[in-house]
């Protein structure tokens, strides 16, 4: 599980936003006695961390230790039970939209639809992601480049190879130059060189 953090800030952030921001510069993610329970069982107990901007941070541990319950809690999926946690400064249980425009997440399984091209998907995660119309396009172009899928735009996604589809699900989480990326199992059921491809993406 990796966190890899961008210090990028979206053009149409408003003057009050970017103050805040800027008081939470360094500090990226921040949670302190965090905790989920489903019924009376206790996924997640009391766990405080924070990573500072720049930093790449994994989850250790064994199935069941609550990593995927925690990262899902961070990106405003799950609430918790008790605890705080905040993203550049947002609270994510209080400001989940402010906290959802600098966040991008890739589940263990990509949220993909099989029958569309890997173009027109890119295009529809761009508009819900709220990037501007007009940067679109060059956008798609862009982030295809960056993950490896250069020339890759209309082949449909319910053809594509695990590996490649993990592609499409980091396409999708930095289409909107998120502040802070959280991938789920990004190299789970990976060739070994399409590890190393994910690796240097991340880093």
């Amino acid at each position: 599980h990796f966190t890899s953090l961008y210090p990028l800030l979206l053009a149409h952030y408003t003057l009050a936003e970017r103050v805040l921001d800027a008081l939470e510069f360094e500090r990226m993610i921040a949670v302190s006695e965090l905790t989920k329970r489903f019924g009376a069982f206790t996924a997640v107990d009391r766990i405080s961390f924070s990573v500072e901007m720049g930093q790449v941070v994994g989850f250790i541990g064994p199935n069941g230790a609550g990593k995927t319950t925690t990262m899902r809690m961070l990106t405003g999926f799950i609430p918790s039970t008790e605890g705080r946690a905040s993203i550049a400064g947002h609270d994510v249980f209080e400001e989940p939209m402010q906290v959802r425009r600098r966040i991008g997440y890739l589940p263990e399984t990509p949220p993909l639809y099989p029958e569309l091209t890997i173009g027109n998907y890119l295009r529809f995660i761009a508009q819900i992601r709220e990037v501007p119309r007009s940067m679109q396009v060059s956008r798609v172009g862009d982030v295809m480049e960056r993950v490896g899928l250069h020339g890759w735009e209309n082949r449909i996604l319910g053809s594509l190879s695990k590996g490649y589809r993990q592609r499409v699900g980091l396409a999708q989480a930095i289409i909107h130059d998120p502040k802070v990326l959280i991938l789920d199992e990004p190299t789970s059921g990976l060739d070994p060189r399409q590890v190393v491809g994910i690796r240097e993406f991340i880093q």
